[in-house]
């Protein structure tokens, strides 16, 4: 029934900046765009990996807190090869992450850094050990698949 996860969808207060940080800083690719009935740009999709997206949309106008006991959306996980590479690109980049790098209790390895409109983003190594690694082993020999 559900295959994966489509895409994150996050409304920006400068669509340009946001495309600018998910492509040039985070090294996402520009997938396309979609325009409105009178030609005015609307969404901008971000490619992750196959099938998978950010959807960013314009006109955001009303800040939007989030905050440790808020109900709803907390953050964007990427998943990353390296989480020592990523950190040097980020910091080469002029980017200062909003953390060092940490050790998940999931044993993921992870750092945090956040977009122009102040959405936090997980950038998140999953190495063997992980659980999250494990799960998509255990997953992936029962339905008879190898990982």
């Amino acid at each position: 029934m559900i295959t994966g996860l489509g895409h994150v969808a996050v409304r920006t207060s400068d669509i340009e900046k946001s495309v600018k940080f998910y492509t040039e800083t985070l090294g996402l690719k520009e997938a396309f765009r979609l325009y409105g009935p009178e030609g005015e740009l609307s969404i901008v999709y971000i490619y992750i990996a196959p099938d998978q997206f950010i959807e960013l949309f314009v006109n955001g106008r009303k800040e939007h807190k989030i905050t440790d006991d808020e109900i709803g959306f907390c953050h964007i996980s990427l998943q990353i090869d390296s989480v020592e590479k990523c950190y040097e690109e980020i910091l080469s980049k002029g980017i200062e992450p909003d953390t060092g790098i940490l050790l998940g209790r999931a044993k993921c390895r992870m750092f945090w850094v956040h977009d122009p409109d102040g959405n936090p983003i997980e950038l998140m190594e999953l190495p063997p050990e992980s659980m999250q690694a494990q799960a998509t082993a255990r997953f992936a020999s029962e339905n008879g698949k190898e990982k």
